[in-house]
C-alpha cells in the first residue's frame, strides 16, 4: 500500500465514484496564515488526530498539511493504527496548489 498520493491522483479519484475523504490536517497557525483548502476538505486539529480519528468510517482518507512532511507522516501512521486506509499528498497543500488546482476559503 503507498504512503502518498499525487495532486493529479487525488484528483482523479475526487472525480470517481467513491471518491477518499479529504482532511486538511494543517496546524492551526499554517491554516490561520493560509486559510485556503481543497475543496471539499474538513480540517482536523492533528493535534487531536487521537480522538477524531476513532470516529472515522471505513472510507479511504487522503490527508494534507501545508508541504506534505511530517504531520501529514505522523497523522498517516495514527491512522493506519485504528485501520484506517489513509495516504497523503505528496508536497501537501502547496503541490496542490502549484500544479494549477483550485482552492476554495472556508
Amino acid at each position: 500500500m503507498s504512503d502518498t498520493m499525487t495532486p493529479e491522483e487525488l484528483e482523479q479519484k475526487l472525480k470517481g465514484g467513491n471518491p477518499p475523504q479529504v482532511l486538511d490536517v494543517r496546524r492551526k497557525t499554517d491554516r490561520e496564515s493560509d486559510p485556503a483548502m481543497i475543496p471539499g476538505a474538513e480540517w482536523k486539529d492533528p493535534e487531536q488526530v487521537g480522538e477524531w480519528g476513532a470516529a472515522l468510517g471505513s472510507r479511504e482518507v487522503v490527508v494534507y498539511c501545508a508541504r506534505g512532511g511530517s504531520v501529514s507522516r505522523s497523522v498517516q501512521e495514527n491512522l493506519r493504527q485504528k485501520n484506517i486506509d489513509a495516504k497523503f499528498i505528496e508536497g501537501g497543500l502547496e503541490a496542490w496548489k502549484r500544479s494549477g488546482r483550485s482552492v476554495e476559503k472556508p
